[in-house]
């Protein structure tokens, strides 16, 4: 006779996904029921559910620089994780997912009612608020900018101190270039 397969039994694996900012109810209660199912349809047991929210993510995906992060806690093989994959790679506002396993053959699964329980966030518009890349290398908003947008005086009226150090260094300053030119 075959055995039948434990719900609680297997191994202990956690994943992360991230939904985009801009995911309404709607479709993050469609991801977590389905995860529900395919957990229980693989003969899994989900432990632990966690809502991190909204978090900033390390680097733009999709063109979205946030996202919503929720963390799963479940048991199960490796069949389970492969589906559960499938049908997180298969939804448009999971942006990424990462799984791991962190255990090998626990006992039972004794999770409290309140930790499976889904939290749905309202949806975020990204509004670009966040500071750029090149803001936060000092790019921007800096000295270089300043420079590039004409915040240094023309020529022939720049700053006597560099002129001095450019005549020292055995250039000719912008006032004796154009000195020399009008004779």
């Amino acid at each position: 006779m075959a055995e039948v397969q434990s719900s609680t039994a297997g191994r202990e694996y956690e994943t992360i996904y991230v939904l985009r900012p801009d995911a309404g109810k709607e479709a993050s209660e469609r991801i977590s029921d389905r995860v529900r199912d395919v957990i229980t349809k693989q003969n899994g047991a989900l432990t632990r559910v966690e809502n991190w929210g909204f978090r900033k993510l390390a680097y733009p995906v999709r063109k979205h620089s946030r996202g919503v992060y929720v963390y799963l806690k479940y048991l199960g093989d490796g069949a389970l994780v492969t589906e559960l994959e499938r049908n997180l790679r298969l939804q448009d506002s999971v942006l990424k997912f990462q799984t791991v396993k962190i255990g090998d053959g626990t006992g039972p699964a004794e999770a409290k009612p309140e930790d499976v329980q889904f939290e749905h966030m309202e949806a975020m518009i990204d509004d670009g608020s966040e500071e750029s890349i090149a803001r936060s290398l000092g790019l921007e908003g800096g000295r270089l900018d300043e420079r590039a947008e004409g915040g240094r005086e023309s020529a022939g009226e720049g700053n006597e101190d560099e002129d001095e150090e450019f005549a020292q260094a055995g250039g000719a300053s912008a006032g004796e270039e154009r000195k020399s030119e009008e004779d």
